[in-house]
């Protein structure tokens, strides 16, 4: 396990969850998206380097997940689908200047991203993460 790696990922996590809240909040839905899907991203990560498995690229990072964590039934596989499904959702709130989220859209994103994040919060205490070293940054 890539110990140092897992908790700093995780708390990229935890402060990209928090971005999107903040937006959302604030009304700024495509940032909202965004932001949520970023928080995904960072605990998908996260709860590679448990397995020492490091990506460069957000399809490497889908990909891993998939191969590390949901094949050998580590993760259900519904998660994988929240990882790509965040994923398409940036592209759009980051790219495509058409696509306008409603504030219900954001708050389903910002919601899976919440959901997601407690799902591999679980995971990284079972591999052996403590509740400490996860708990938010001061």
């Amino acid at each position: 396990m890539n110990r140092a790696s897992a908790i700093g990922e995780w708390h990229r996590a935890l402060k990209a969850l928090g971005s999107a809240e903040v937006l959302l909040r604030e009304e700024y839905e495509a940032d909202a998206v965004s932001r949520a899907y970023y928080a995904i991203m960072h605990a998908a990560k996260a709860a590679l380097f448990v397995h020492d498995v490091a990506t460069t690229s957000h399809v490497g990072t889908k990909r891993m997940f998939g191969l590390h964590l949901v094949r050998p039934n580590r993760i259900e596989p519904e998660w994988s689908g929240h990882l790509a499904e965040g994923s398409d959702e940036r592209l759009a709130a980051d790219y495509d200047v058409h696509t306008v989220f409603s504030i219900q859209e954001a708050e389903r994103e910002c919601t899976r991203a919440r959901a997601f994040l407690d799902r591999v919060r679980h995971y990284l205490i079972e591999s052996g993460l403590a509740e400490e070293e996860l708990s938010a940054e001061t």
